[in-house]
Order: C-alpha cells, then structure tokens, then sequence
C-alpha cells in the first residue's frame, strides 16, 4: 500500500476521535477538552483532500479496443423486426387499431389477417414449443410468413433479424414441414362426404351447366432460383418454357379451395406422367376413392368427375375437351369445351392467387430437396386465406399451356371408353339445353 492510502486512515481516525472521544484509544483528554471548531474543519479538510489524492493516483481501467468489443457482441436485430417490436405490436398495438387497418398491416408484413396468423400459430406451436427453438414460435411462425409471402432470401432475412442464416434456415424448413404434414390432413380433403359433395357439384354446375363436377385439375411450374447442373436428371428440370423447375399439381373446387396436391415430378414432365404417378391418380384407377353421388343423364348414371385440359388423360373420372381450338367439332362438342373450361378457370385462378399471395412460389429460393415441402406448405396458407375469406391480391399471370393429347394406356382402356361415352352424352345434354333457351 503507498503512503497516502495510510494517510488517508490517520486522518480518518483522528477525525472519528474528535468527533466520539468515548471510543478512542489513542487521544488524550487534554486533546478532547481543547479541541475547536477550526481544527476540527482543518481536519476535515485534510482528510477529504487525501481521499482525492488517492483515487486520483489509482489507474482507471482501459477500454477495450472498439473493433473487438463490436465484434464480441452480437449483433441487435433493427428495431422494426426485434422481438420487442413485435412482441408491442401483436400484443400491445394490436387491440388499439381499428380490425380493417390492423388486418391491412398484418397482410403487408405477412401475408394474411391476423386472425389467420394466430390460428396457424396456435395450431403449431405445440410441435416448435417440442424443437426446444430459441425463438418465440409466433416470432418464428411471423418469419418464416414474411419469407413466404414477399420472397426474400436468406441473406436479407439475416440481416433483419441479425440471425445467421443457417438458423434462417432451419427455421423456414421446420415451420413448412409441420404446415405440409401437419396441417395438410386439415386443410387440404379429398370432398367425399355427401354434403361437400353437393355444395361443390351445385357450384360447378352454376357456373358450368354441367353436371356433377366436383373439381378442376391443372399443373404450373415452379421456377428455382438456384440450380445445380450435378443434379441427377437435370435436363429433365427444365420445363416447356425453359426455366428449371419442380410441377406442382393441383386440384380446386369452386371456391378456389384445393383439396388435392402433388409434387413429385421435375418440370420437364409432361402433365399426364405426374398424374399417372400421383397418389390420386392411384386411388381412382383402382376404386379407393368412390363418389357415391350418381345422376342420371340422357339415361346414363353420372357419377362426380373432374375436369382437366386436353394435356390430362380422358377417362371415366377426369373428363377434357374435344380439342384446344374448337377445330373439328360439332356444335355439341364446341358447347362441352366451353362449358367444361369454364369450371377449369376455378384451379387456374386459384394457381394465380397462389403464385400472387406467396411470391416465393415465382422464384422458390430453397433447396431442392426442400422445394416440395415449401410448395405444399403454401397451398395450405392459400387454404386458409380462402376459407377465412381473406382478400384476393394481384394474381400471377400464368403463361399460355398447349400440347398434344397423352395417349391411352393399355390399363386404363376401359375408363377411358366409358369417359368417351360420358363425355358425348354430356355433351349432347348441354347442347340441347342452350338449343332450348
């Protein structure tokens, strides 16, 4: 210790002496008797003077240089996209806004209502509550729908949630793994109970005339942002208007609802291979999957069906038209087209909206391996959006589909002759009813 840390203790005790003489054991009491007021200031004085003297010769600390201090300390998220800023708008804000612009505000950041945002979250959050996830599951849930919704890449992700984006990344593959697999079964059904069954075939049948239509089928592709030349069968990826891809199938109602989606081909297939290889085509073909709602037409029961273009098989459940131009057909068989492609815009619309709401799905920014996941993760949102009746945005515009008609297989003979016949009769019906009015 120096000497003016133990001149600071003599003059402590001595200023403690005069002040309670009672417990000294070192002044006398001449000392105590004589002392004054001015010594005992001077004393003071003194003593505060030496307290400064040695806090001034001890060394502060040194700071830490700035390029490492910054480099130790994780990087803040923006403020607009911290958990606090969301955590204050999903709970605090949120009830003191107006429903129409709250829901305008939620839509603009993450691509649907708030409603819908706290249904989804609520029907997840049980299964990333299990993944241990460091995150929030509403927070995680809003990243991965902003993702979804507006496209962004991994890269610009991280920088917004100062996350690495390899946990960007997981985050994304979970949340649309549990909205394809654990949603799905929920919210993408096969309509085989007798009431949607007839709330779906009157729909058809007021916009089509035709009869017992249960659902429209059609396939887009969806483009891949990034492409590896060393994948397997790569030619195969890259579809009819050039660009690699992944074809998703879909079937929609007259809603715009999808109850059947599949993704299990490379772009470069052609629309009658993915549905021969997808598991609706199976439980059709081989009767798992009955419509028990027949109608009688022109004397001919006529069971539900779906309707496709002409790049889709003609068979006794997936009716097409004649033709794509109108060429070479009767008045009856024109009248069939025009009728059956009016309830194809029903999916072709619902395609649009899909690739409109969740903007990822016009460049999929995932890897291959995740690309199916992704896709069937944003047909469950578009579900949901639809069910709630959520606003319909700008849709994507598809291109232009033609090709040539597939051509029968030797099992699927018997379907397609039946088809044949069904389709004739359903063509001479609609004939006669607009002859008739």
């Amino acid at each position: 210790m120096d000497q003016s840390f133990f001149m600071m203790l003599s003059n402590l005790l001595h200023l403690h002496d005069y002040l309670d003489p009672t417990t000294s054991t070192a002044v006398s009491s001449f000392a105590a008797a004589d002392a004054t007021s001015a010594s005992s200031a001077q004393l003071l004085f003194c003593t505060i003077a030496t307290v400064l003297t040695y806090l001034a010769s001890q060394p502060f600390p040194k700071k830490a240089a700035k390029n490492s201090s910054s480099s130790s300390l994780p990087a803040k998220p923006s403020s607009e996209f911290s958990v606090a800023a969301f955590r204050a708008l999903s709970t605090e804000h949120i009830w003191s806004m107006e429903a129409p612009l709250r829901d305008a505000q939620w839509r603009s950041l993450y691509g649907l209502s708030y409603p819908v945002f706290t249904t989804i979250v609520e029907k997840l959050k049980p299964y990333i509550t299990q993944s241990q996830l460091s995150l929030p599951s509403d927070y995680a849930v809003a990243m991965v729908l902003s993702r979804l919704a507006h496209g962004l890449s991994l890269k610009t992700l991280a920088s917004r949630y100062a996350l690495e984006p390899y946990l960007i990344s997981k985050i994304t593959n979970m949340v649309t793994r549990l909205l394809a697999t654990k949603l799905y079964p929920e919210f993408i059904k096969i309509p085989v109970s007798r009431r949607r069954l007839i709330e779906t075939t009157q729909g058809f049948q007021e916009i089509t005339s035709l009869p017992n239509v249960c659902g429209a089928i059609d396939t887009t592709p969806i483009k891949l942002h990034k492409f590896s030349h060393d994948t397997i069968n790569s030619p195969m990826y890259y579809c009819k208007h050039g660009f690699p891809s992944v074809l998703l199938q879909v079937v929609a109602d007259q809603k715009k609802i999808f109850w059947d989606v599949c993704v299990k081909a490379p772009g470069g297939y052609d629309d009658a291979t993915h549905f021969r290889d997808s598991l609706l085509y199976n439980k059709l073909i081989s009767g798992d999957v009955v419509w028990e709602k027949a109608v009688s037409v022109q004397g001919q029961p006529v069971r539900p069906y779906i309707v496709g273009d002409w790049c889709f098989p003609l068979l006794s459940f997936l009716l097409t038209p004649y033709t794509y131009n109108r060429t070479s057909c009767s008045p009856a068989q024109n009248a069939f087209d025009d009728a059956l492609m009016k309830g194809r815009r029903a999916v072709e619309e619902a395609i649009c909206l899909l690739k409109g709401r969740w903007k990822i799905l016009q460049d999929l920014n995932v890897g291959l391996n995740h690309a199916p996941q992704t896709i069937v993760a944003c047909c469950v949102l578009h579900n949901l959006c639809q069910i709630a009746r959520e606003p319909e945005p700008s849709s994507w515009k598809e291109p232009e589909e033609r090709g040539q008609p597939p051509r029968v297989l030797e099992n699927e003979k018997s379907c397609y002759y039946y088809g044949e016949s069904l389709r004739q009769t359903l063509a001479n019906e609609v004939y006669q009813r607009l002859s008739s009015n």
